[in-house]
Order: C-alpha cells, then structure tokens, then sequence
C-alpha cells in the first residue's frame, strides 16, 4: 500500500515538477487527469495518445523520481441528455481507458454519470427517493441506460486489461455502495469503485462497513484519501443536503478536509487496517479540495498522517496462532 496524490491542486507545476515535489514530500504514486472536470494539466490525453516517444518521456520522468502512477483520472458525465456532451464525455473515457493500457496502466478513475429522468428531458435529474411514483419510474429509466452503457464500456476496458474505477458521487446515478455493487453485478468485473470516503461520510454512511462491503464483492479498484468534516449546528437546521456554495465554509453543513482534520489519525489508521483485510493494497491517492488550507499545506499534512497509517511491508506469519 502507498501514498498518491491527485495531481489538479498542482497544476501550476510542470509534470517534472509536481513529480519533483510530490518526491520530495514522501509520495508514491500520482493519478493525474487526462480530461473532463480534472483537467489535463500534467498529461494531456491527445499529445499521449499513441505517441511513444511522449510515452517514453512520462516513463522517464517516472523512473527518476521513483514514481508510478496508480490511475487516470477522466470524470464527466457520459451519460448526460445533452447528445454532444455525451459524446465528448465517451470519447474522453474511451480514449483514457486506451491510453492507460499504452502507459501500463490498470485503472481509470471517473464517475457513473447521470441520465436525465426520461428520453425527452434536457438536463440530469438526481432523484433520491421514490416518491411519488413518476421517480421511481425516472429512476429505473436512468438504470436501464447505465447498464447498456457502462457493460459497452466494460467491454472497451476489458479489451484494454483496464479497471474502471467509479467515484460514488451525489449528483451521479451512483453515490453509494449499494448502487455500486448493483452496477457492477449488472456490467461486470471491469466496474467497480474508486472508493473515496468523502462523499460517504456526510450521507451518514460508515466507511469500514462500506469497505468491507465492497470488498467482499471485490469492488475497490482504487482509493481516494480525502475527508470530510460536518458541522452539527448547520446540520442540525437544514440536513446535510446542502447547495451553499463550498467558499461560504462558515453556512455549510459539512466541508471537504484534509485528511486528518474531519477525522482523527485513528479513525484513518482502521480505514487502512480494513482496506488491507479486504484485499486492496495499491495507492491512497489525496485529492485535495479543502478551502481551509493551501494546496500544498493540506497535501502536506495529509501525506505526514498517511505515512504513519500505511503498512508498507506484508504482512508475516501469524505465529502465535501456531
């Protein structure tokens, strides 16, 4: 298990920056955006795609700062009713999933998307309960085009020997585990999440229980080490349901934090613990969105708690139980 870094809070470093950096800092591995709400700043999908020698340069600087890199990042909306914007989510997805087989590469990070609640509505529709029965009807609509959608994509990854890693995200047909395992069981082992906790935290949802459920299913392709702080005296007045906008911190339920400050060092030591009971054992990779702090301070402080919460060696013979 090691430390990653989504690589947007330094996109004002070159790629041999943010390497030199994130080297300096004690990081493992980065997921860089190649497209969609990340960006592209430090891999561009279309200067990479195909090209060796922009290929072979990636792979030299990785090899000089000791590096890897655990996925790529493409989140967007396939899914949405607007046909363009469909279509230019798709291609972003389809070419990312074949530039990380070209970079060796097992795993693209992205969202499941959100349909809108039926063939003639104009924008995505994020329904959450099932009444009255028009939703329910929406909702089963939306599912019927995820799963033709996504098991034509897993088929892409497959031909590709490529993960896709779904973030379960509010405003996405997938948010939470259940709706999770629900998407891979119906499109295949391809599909599974980039678990990040964040999102799961302010939906009252328990991160090692969530963790030990999809991993029974074999469902982590990937982890996002990102947490979430919620503000009682908010929430206990208007829910968690909250559409302040995120740079008013003072009005707003709960806020993305640096790991560590929603959260203590022990809680983030059992994520780890139980992470490793179920199998996954590649990158904590940061993201960091906490407006309470600098890019590179937060990063900071999340990889010197990380580095005390990771096991980095295998685990030995359990001895005493002999």
């Amino acid at each position: 298990m090691d430390i990653g870094v989504h690589t947007p809070p330094l996109a004002d470093e070159s790629l041999e920056g943010a390497l030199s950096y994130l080297s300096e800092i004690g990081v493992d591995a980065i997921e860089p955006g190649v497209g969609g709400h990340p960006g592209q700043d430090h891999l561009p999908r279309a200067e990479h795609l195909d090209d060796d020698s922009a290929q072979q340069e990636v792979r030299n600087l990785l090899e000089e700062y000791d590096m890897r890199i655990s996925a790529l990042a493409i989140h967007n909306n396939p899914l949405h009713p607007d046909e363009e914007r469909a279509k230019e989510a798709d291609t972003e997805l389809r070419e990312a999933i074949e530039l990380a087989d070209q970079l060796d590469v097992g795993v693209v990070t992205c969202f499941s998307g959100l349909p809108a609640g039926g063939p003639d509505d104009e924008v995505p529709n994020w329904i959450t309960a099932p009444w009255p029965p028009e939703h329910a009807d929406a909702h089963e609509y939306q599912w019927e085009q995820a799963i033709d959608y996504w098991t034509e994509i897993a088929d892409h990854a497959d031909d590709h020997g490529v993960d896709i890693a779904i973030e379960m995200h509010p405003n996405m047909l997938v948010y939470e585990p259940h709706g999770m395992a629900r998407l891979r069981e119906e499109t295949g082992d391809r599909i599974g999440a980039n678990f990040d906790p964040s999102h799961l935290y302010w939906q009252g949802i328990t991160i090692t229980d969530a963790i030990r459920y999809l991993g029974e299913r074999d469902a982590i392709h990937h982890f996002h080490a990102k947490d979430t702080k919620i503000y009682e005296e908010q929430a206990r007045e208007k829910g968690v349901l909250d559409t302040t906008a995120y740079d008013d911190e003072p009005n707003r339920s709960w806020l993305f934090r640096s790991v560590g400050y929603g959260h203590g060092e022990s809680h983030w030591k059992d994520i780890v613990s139980t992470l490793r009971m179920v199998g996954y054992d590649g990158a904590l990779s940061i993201e960091h969105e906490d407006s309470l702090t600098s890019s590179r301070e937060g990063l900071e402080k999340a990889v010197d708690l990380l580095e005390r919460a990771v096991f980095r060696e295998q685990p030995g013979e359990a001895y005493w139980a002999e």
